[in-house]
């Protein structure tokens, strides 16, 4: 009688697990890809990939193929968008990668056809892109109509729906998050937003703040949050290093040990001049700005050398600043936080490589910015003769 109620029990909790598993998304400590592929051959490889911070295509994860099967398995912090792509198959099909079971029936014809089950983001997904090759469907067949239009007419008439049908596009993600505010896919298309040059970040953020409290008070939205914080900044410190703006005043580090205020360093004409003693287009660029500087010196200008040393690699970061000053006969003010390109001061100006010259009149308004060799001297020429 024991063994009996044991395998009803066992049972029991086989078919409610069985049961969970098909009305909700279960939550796992790392994503399961269990995919099926029909007519593909044993040992064919299999790809889950993504662009990197850089853009560049890398591979995240891998499979093998056996008896028609594979499986990825992994964990990631956030959801993202990865695409799955095969050695034998044309194409790629884009998923959203995230901590959760998620099972593909691949088609080796048409990727595009294959299908994801398992999250609602992958829906979502699926059905999205559906509506994006619908009108990129449209969109051909008018770039045909438009190549052999009969008249004039005609042309501007087509020309004018194809314009519609971008115009419908590029507002697609937009709309999308107004009209689904619980989808996950809605945080994932607003992470894709920030990556666009052209994003208005204060559309964004009134997208971001229209989502359901459930995805924004997540671990997903947080980070989206955070990044979304850091880039606006970068684009008011962007902003406010433009020709015209008053540059942003700093006070930061001599090489004694004392604090010297940008203010303080103002001459007729001054350079901020962004600069490391380990790298080698700066320290070839100084012989020229050596020339500059002391032929003009007398004239009015002056030069703050801030520099962004303090790299890991560097063993005493200050040593390497002051040697490097000596050496290259810098005599001109210098500052640094050594603190690499976290410098406050770098920060502040938005450096992202040096390197990197502003030129300020004597009211410190930026006039000028990363000029260097004869267009440098040409521009001081041009102030101070």
């Amino acid at each position: 009688m024991k063994k009996i109620i044991t395998i009803l029990l066992v049972g029991m909790l086989l078919a409610s697990c069985k049961t969970d598993s098909k009305s909700v998304e279960q939550p796992l400590d790392g994503y399961i890809i269990s995919g099926t592929a029909p007519g593909v051959y044993n040992g064919i490889r299999v790809y889950l990939k993504s662009n990197d911070q850089r853009g560049k295509m890398i591979t995240r994860d891998t499979a093998v193929v056996m008896n028609e099967r594979f499986t990825f398995d992994g964990k990631i912090v956030n959801p993202e968008v990865w695409l799955l792509s095969g050695n034998s198959i044309k194409g790629t099909l884009p998923i959203i990668v995230e901590n959760k079971a998620i099972s593909v029936e691949l088609n080796k014809d048409n990727i595009r056809a294959s299908k994801i089950s398992g999250t609602k983001a992958n829906e979502d997904l699926i059905a999205y892109e559906a509506k994006v090759q619908d009108i990129s469907t449209k969109r051909n067949q008018l770039g045909g109509q438009i190549r052999t239009a009969a008249n004039a007419e005609e042309k501007n008439k087509l020309t004018a729906e194809y314009a519609e049908l971008n115009k419908q596009v590029s507002e697609m993600p937009i709309n999308y998050i107004k009209e689904h505010p619980k989808s996950l896919y809605a945080m994932v298309l607003i992470d894709k937003l920030m990556s666009q040059r052209d994003t208005d970040f204060n559309q964004v953020t009134e997208l971001f703040d229209g989502l359901d409290s459930s995805l924004t008070n997540s671990k997903f939205g947080s980070d989206v949050k955070a990044k979304l914080d850091a880039v606006k900044r970068q684009r008011e410190a962007l902003s406010a290093t433009e020709i015209g703006k008053v540059a942003p005043k700093f006070t930061a580090p001599t090489p004694d040990g004392k604090q010297l205020a940008l203010d303080d360093a103002l001459g007729k004409v001054t350079i901020i001049d962004f600069w490391a003693a380990w790298c080698g287009p700066c320290r070839r660029e100084n012989p020229n700005v050596v020339k500059v500087y002391n032929k003009y010196h007398s004239k009015g200008l002056e030069i703050i050398g801030v520099s962004l040393d303090g790299t890991s690699r560097q063993k005493d970061p200050k040593d390497a600043w002051t040697k490097a000053i000596e050496q290259d006969k810098l005599t001109w003010n210098h500052v640094s936080n050594l603190s690499y390109f976290n410098d406050p001061v770098a920060r502040a100006y938005n450096i992202r490589s040096i390197p990197a010259t502003f030129i300020l009149d004597e009211n410190g308004t930026i006039i000028a910015k990363n000029l260097r060799g004869a267009d440098l001297e040409a521009k001081i020429s041009e102030l101070l003769d």
